[in-house]
């Protein structure tokens, strides 16, 4: 009643063939999203560290690029020297959120390190954001 199938299929498994391209695991997948996000943070704190001195601005950018090298196997983060800033309150903003989203991927891999770094900067920001707004340009 049917005929049989005379040609091979064009669906096929990929169960026992190698690979054309190479797969990374989780973890190395979850380290290149991580490196990005505190590459990120880093270019906005560099923003800031721009506005006006501040120590801890200062810290942060050193402890962010020791980071972002650790997770990418040592190569330092390229950093720009920034431009004119624009709007402390909005720059700030920017930090928390990547910062916030640093903390996420930090979690979901378990590097206290990271989450620990991400919910201090977390902090900064918010407080900057809610000091007098005179105050935002050496927060």
């Amino acid at each position: 009643m049917y005929e049989p199938i005379r040609t091979k299929s064009v669906h096929s498994t990929m169960a026992g063939t190698a690979s054309d391209f190479p797969h990374r695991s989780r973890e190395e997948e979850l380290d290149i999203q991580l490196a990005g996000h505190l590459a990120a943070l880093l270019a906005v704190t560099d923003e800031l560290r721009a506005l006006g001195p501040s120590a801890d601005l200062d810290t942060a950018a050193e402890r962010l690029a020791a980071q972002v090298a650790r997770l990418r196997g040592g190569r330092t983060p390229l950093r720009a020297a920034p431009a004119a800033a624009g709007d402390p309150a909005a720059l700030h903003r920017r930090a928390h959120a990547l910062a916030g989203r640093a903390l996420v991927v930090a979690a979901s891999r378990a590097d206290t390190a990271v989450a620990i770094l991400s919910a201090e900067r977390m902090d900064a920001h918010a407080a900057a954001l809610s000091a007098d707004p005179k105050e935002l340009s050496t927060a």
